[in-house]
């Protein structure tokens, strides 16, 4: 990089020279439209001061030295008046003649002294009429007229207590406010809208409904009371907002929100988790949807698929390996989920892989401890599990499969078109997970997946991921009874 200077017959190093070297003023084109003009006259200004066949791709590179500015530095971009505004001695041409540098430094001088004039004149103008205020007030002390003066200190001070009372009730109005804008019970009750913005559950009742079911178990704040540790959880779920925003709308540090973060997600999954429940088959018969039972009659226990979140590159090669998604065509961590015919989450697994096949998945998962003799499940064709699955008793259907056949027989389509017309609810719940719940639809930190200890512990994401479930069990079936 260069470090000497670029006017005519100069060539002052910093190093060697002691000298301050000073860019060429840049172009602003942020700052509106006058800025911009501005900078780029200056700009120009500076180029035909330096006078020289410059290339546009050495601009960034063009250094002009103190000894070319009256004061050791060029002037601000706004004060156009100055003489160093412009580099202006020692030019080493004759374009600017030393009679113009002085007559621009005498009329900036001359600038200066009248806005300093100006300024004093203010002053002095603002003392005259205190004084004179002070002289007024003194005469109306010793006027005559007792009874009139009386009269108007009494229509004063009534004024005055009426305005009084105004800015009280307009101050507690704004405490009123103030108070609802951080995000307590005040501020979304009586507002649904507002709750399933920021929370994704259906209205203020099933938000309050899960505050008391967890009140007990929230420990007590400083700064933030136990309802607002629930709706900042709730926040970072649904919005997946950073802590630094969250913290700052609810004025504590990132640190706080992270701890805070931590905590609540280890209460909600514990006290959350039994809402993830396998239905009795009695149960699910009596509440059987009508599309089910019209194809399948009321055999059908549970619907699966597979969903996987992004995740941030493990710099360990074995995981990254292990983690990395040739469907996604990135590292993700997958899971298997079931849903009821009524489109109750019933099954969610733990985090895998996202190398893993479905089959494999399913087959080293739990799932299959809990099926009976006689379960029908309905999966995609990439399960395959119908080896494992008969070995208990039940049986899986899935679309037919177009391998070694030129066309699907009618029977085929449509049998094929009866189960996709179904199984398209898990695909349905899973987006509404996804929907309801943005956290789940961004890259998750590889912290959340790493665990403490090796006694078997869920990790972070296994948590979210079992909570966001059990509020969506809380909310509306996307699948309709009829």
């Amino acid at each position: 990089m260069p470090n000497f200077c670029a006017m005519y017959k100069c060539g002052n190093r910093a190093y060697r020279d002691k000298k301050s070297l000073f860019r060429l003023p840049a172009i602003v084109t942020r700052e509106g439209e006058e800025t911009f003009e501005l900078s780029k006259e200056r700009r120009g200004k500076w180029l035909a001061q330096i006078s020289r066949d410059i290339k546009d791709t050495s601009l960034p590179y063009i250094r002009v030295c103190s000894d070319h500015f009256v004061s050791g530095k060029p002037a601000y971009l706004y004060d156009r008046t100055n003489p160093d505004w412009v580099p202006s001695l020692k030019l080493g041409h004759n374009k600017v003649t030393p009679d113009k540098v002085e007559r621009d430094s005498g009329r900036y001088k001359r600038a200066q002294t009248r806005q300093t004039k100006k300024v004093e004149s203010n002053a002095a103008q603002a003392l005259l009429l205190l004084q004179s205020s002070d002289e007024v007030n003194n005469s109306i002390d010793e006027c005559p007229g007792t009874a009139s003066q009386t009269s108007l200190e009494g229509s004063t001070i009534e004024s005055t207590t009426s305005e009084l009372q105004r800015l009280l009730d307009e101050n507690r109005m704004l405490k009123a406010e103030l108070s609802k804008s951080m995000y307590d019970q005040q501020f979304f009750e009586g507002e649904d809208e507002r709750v399933k913005y920021y929370t994704g559950l259906v209205s203020f009742s099933v938000l309050l409904v899960l505050f008391k079911y967890l009140e007990a178990f929230i420990p007590t704040g400083i700064t933030l009371t136990k309802f607002q540790h629930l709706i900042l959880v709730l926040m970072k779920l649904r919005l997946r907002l950073s802590v630094i925003d969250i913290g700052h709308r609810f004025g504590v540090t990132k640190t706080t929100v992270s701890r805070i973060f931590l905590t609540m997600i280890d209460i909600m999954y514990i006290r959350l988790k039994p809402l993830i429940v396998w239905p009795e088959r009695e149960h699910l018969r009596e509440t059987m949807p009508l599309s089910f039972i019209t194809h399948f009659g009321k055999t059908v226990t549970v619907i699966v698929d597979c969903f996987e979140i992004f995740l941030e590159r493990p710099s360990n090669l074995g995981a990254r390996a292990s983690t990395w998604s040739s469907y996604k065509h990135n590292n993700t961590v997958k899971y298997m989920i079931g849903i009821t015919p009524q489109g109750l989450i019933s099954y969610i697994s733990k985090g895998w892989g996202g190398r893993v096949s479905d089959k494999y998945l399913t087959e080293h998962s739990d799932f299959l401890r809990k099926l009976d003799p006689g379960d029908v499940v309905l999966a995609d064709r990439g399960f395959n599990i119908d080896d494992s699955v008969a070995l208990t008793g039940a049986k899986v259907i899935y679309p037919a499969f177009t391998k070694g056949k030129k066309q699907l027989s009618a029977i085929d389509v449509e049998q094929t078109r009866r189960i996709a017309n179904v199984r398209i609810h898990v695909e349905r719940v899973i987006g509404s997970l996804r929907q309801k719940y943005a956290i789940l639809s961004t890259t998750i930190p590889i912290d959340y997946v790493i665990c403490s200890n090796a006694n078997g512990q869920k990790v972070t994401l296994d948590k979210i991921v079992v909570v966001c479930c059990a509020l969506i069990n809380m909310c509306p079936s996307v699948v309709s009874f009829n």
